[in-house]
């Protein structure tokens, strides 16, 4: 009877963890000027199941005019 609540608590345990959401981090680094309407872009994201990253990167370029 012990082993059989024991084995239970490790289910139940186990299920709470699979259920419950992930965290993520976010990271942002914007360079670009804010007058610049269409800044150039590069976003990446990694997941790695525990921890996921995110990270935009944005910038400005000079134009000839």
């Amino acid at each position: 009877m012990r082993d059989r609540k024991m084995v239970l608590a490790v289910v139940a345990v186990a299920l709470v963890t699979l259920a419950a959401r992930h965290p993520t981090a976010e990271i942002r680094i914007l360079t670009h000027e804010s007058s610049d309407p269409s800044p150039h872009r590069m976003r990446a994201a990694v997941d790695f199941g525990l921890i996921g990253v995110s990270v935009l990167y944005t910038w400005t370029v000079n134009r000839l005019r």
